[in-house]
């Protein structure tokens, strides 16, 4: 099942304008040492609707050195495979960035205004992976003429660039070649498109590279050996996997074959429950085969007591649109100790929340099984997570091993800090619709998002059971629907239960606060599906899964309840929560007939669901919310520098200590990250 979500507190990452401007040459500012923190800052830009924000790990210097060295291992693991995800995105990405970087180090004779814009697009497409919005799935472009890409280019070369040539072509015609990449939004326009128009192919019409000439017609009666983990080609008229594993000579083996390298270096310092799943993953890197994949998370799920921990792999399948293939990602923690109590109360009382689900006891687990809970301190974040990131995540994805041997749910704290450290208050006086409203707001609107999130991962992706017909894959039945609708369904668990006595009796709330707590919640759930236009610029549907799952359930919620009114003041639209109670009995309702339409695998219903409720929208309420965002300052998400690691040696060349600081700088870290500085 799929486990991250990024919508709760994606609406406070929003920041002041700092522009992008000056010269094209990267900043040669000083990085922030860890013990420095009266320097800190939070906010480091904004471009576009793009707040760029820093990530401190503040306990990393607590760690011993035995997990420190851990760490440092798991660290450079991460990032010797991030260029996968860049290749599964879109099959020109690594060239496109290739191109970028040479020319942004070397443009000293390019025109101000022309680097400028060159600068703003490469920081645009390393904070998405390249050049498709992460939230809504289009492709943007490069905002200079052809003309002037060509005199940058050519600039460039005699300024010492080295672009990436094939066999005998030219610079000209390399660029010609390039252009309908950097310049066409027709060309190559959505990276995932899952709702297709009639007649054309959800696969064959998008952009990423998971899959190469292959329709969703070239499936029927295809069996898939290695789905998660796999490319497929149509070649001569017959579908080849093309599997990601360092055995024969798999997919970008020398990749995962420098991966492994650092993994095993790892081992030695591991615990030895944390030591038997990487030796796990290791296997799986090089046999690429399931079931080694299988005993991986199994290892993984039961090592619930080491400090630090790694998720490394071909993980979350939203990019396919038919939910099947992961892209990679890898990030490294270590736990927060001080802010995991109240997630494992959580976590204790998981069997209780189960048995008081809403939804068919035939549904309802007799035996909540290893849910692990922590709140976490993240080190790095690349791939498919970074550096745009979740807030929470619940692995693995795998249902008959959830329902097996159990999951682990992390928060991610420090991500958190930084939305919330980063963020002013502009957009609570735009859209809410009273004083009272902005008060809760201001008061517990941080406290019901983590609190809702924490419940979102820990309780919502935790539990239900599905039918034994199903044979604990449900997605397989659910297809395309599947991820949009498993979200929506852990976000209804924790809406749900906010609302319950039992928070109180376990002590994660007061009882005279709890009031206040759950109308802040349900009333920034329901602003959110307002705001969330704001993220898209154009069409008429909507394509994210998280972005998805937010308006069918608000939207459902305005169709068959009286909880929530759509009012109008001074030509402005607000969504306003009316009822909590109202609200949480509808959200009842919907759960009860989401876990049915999970646990039997009734791909009709869904589509039904979602396409009634959750992808359409007005454009000219979209157009209003864009106008008052961009007057109100309000970015649509966040991309993130994270910490740096360096490794202190003794005169041996051994490594005796690693220290953390904050490079306070995306050019910086992605020229480093890139070998570029």
């Amino acid at each position: 099942m799929l486990c991250r979500q990024t919508s709760l507190v994606t609406v406070l990452a929003v920041v002041i304008a700092v522009g992008c401007g000056g010269p094209l040459e990267p900043d040669e500012s000083e990085s922030v040492s860890a013990s420095n923190t009266a320097e800190r800052r939070y906010l480091l830009e904004q471009i576009d609707d793009v707040a760029v924000a820093q990530i401190y790990a503040d306990g990393f210097e607590s760690l011993d050195t035995r997990n420190k060295l851990l760490v440092w291992h798991l660290y450079n693991a991460a990032l010797a495979g991030r260029d996968i995800y860049y290749d599964q995105r879109y099959r020109h990405n690594l060239e496109m960035r290739e191109v970028l970087e040479e020319l942004i180090t070397h443009a000293e004779d390019v025109t101000s205004s022309v680097s400028d814009a060159i600068l703003r697009y490469t920081k645009l497409f390393w904070i998405n992976t390249g050049p498709y919005n992460n939230l809504t799935a289009r492709k943007f472009v490069l905002d200079v003429s052809p003309d002037e890409f060509r005199e940058a280019m050519h600039l460039a070369e005699r300024a010492g660039a080295v672009f990436p040539l094939r066999d005998g072509e030219t610079l000209d015609e390399l660029i010609v070649r390039l252009e309908p990449l950097f310049f066409d939004e027709l060309f190559d326009p959505i990276v995932t498109n899952k709702s297709p128009q009639d007649g054309m192919d959800m696969l064959l019409t998008s952009a990423n590279n998971l899959y190469s000439g292959v329709s969703l017609a070239d499936l029927e009666g295809f069996d898939e050996q290695y789905p998660l983990n796999s490319r497929l080609v149509k070649e001569n008229g017959d579908l080849v996997e093309e599997v990601y594993r360092i055995n024969d000579a798999g997919r970008y083996a020398d990749d995962l074959r420098e991966v492994v390298k650092h993994l095993e270096a790892a081992v030695p310092y591991a615990t030895p429950p944390m030591a038997e799943a990487l030796s796990a993953l290791v296997a799986w890197y090089r046999t690429g085969d399931s079931t080694d994949r299988r005993t991986y998370d199994i290892a993984w799920v039961a090592d619930q007591d080491s400090v630090v921990d790694t998720i490394n792999g071909f993980t979350e399948v939203y990019m396919d649109a038919r939910g099947a293939k992961g892209s990679w990602e890898a990030l490294v923690y270590y736990v927060n100790e001080e802010k995991t109590a109240a997630i494992q109360t959580m976590a204790d009382n998981a069997q209780w929340f189960e048995d008081h689900m809403p939804w068919d006891p035939a549904f309802r687990k007799s035996g909540v099984r290893g849910i692990t809970a922590n709140a976490i301190d993240v080190v790095v974040e690349v791939g498919d997570s970074g550096p745009i990131t979740p807030i929470g995540i619940n692995l693995p994805n795998d249902q008959d091993v959830r329902e097996e041997y159990g999951s682990k749910s992390v928060s991610l704290s420090n991500v958190t800090e930084a939305y919330e450290r980063s963020s002013p208050e502009a957009y609570r006086n735009e859209f809410t619709w009273d004083e009272s409203e902005a008060r809760r707001s201001e008061q517990w609107g941080s406290f019901a998002g983590e609190l809702t999130t924490n419940m979102h991962e820990v309780i919502g992706h935790a539990s239900g059971q599905v039918s034994d017909r199903l044979e604990g894959n449900p997605q397989t039945f659910l297809k395309e629907q599947y991820s949009a609708l498993e979200e929506a369904r852990a976000d209804l668990v924790a809406l749900y239960f906010i609302a319950d006595e039992k928070l109180v009796e376990i002590g994660i709330v007061d009882p005279g606060d709890h009031e206040d707590i759950i109308r802040a919640e349900y009333e920034a759930y329901t602003r959110n599906a307002l705001l969330q236009l704001r993220r898209v610029r154009i069409g008429t549907q909507i394509e994210q899964d998280h972005m998805r799952n937010r308006q069918m359930v608000v939207h459902w919620l305005m169709d068959n309840t009286d909880a929530i009114d759509t009012r109008q003041r001074e030509s402005k639209t607000f969504y306003v929560m009316t009822d909590w109670r109202e609200f949480r009995d509808g959200v009842g309702r919907l759960l009860a007939e989401v876990q049915r339409i999970k646990s039997e695998g009734d791909y009709d219903a869904a589509r039904e669901l979602f396409e009634m409720h959750g992808i359409h929208f007005e454009p000219a309420l979209r157009d209003e919310v864009v106008e008052r965002v961009a007057q109100a300052n309000v970015p649509s998400y966040s991309g993130f520098v994270m910490p740096k690691l360096e490794a202190v040696t003794a005169d041996d060349g051994a490594i005796t200590d690693v220290v953390v600081s904050y490079p306070q700088d995306l050019t910086q870290q992605m020229l480093e990250y890139s070998g570029k500085r």
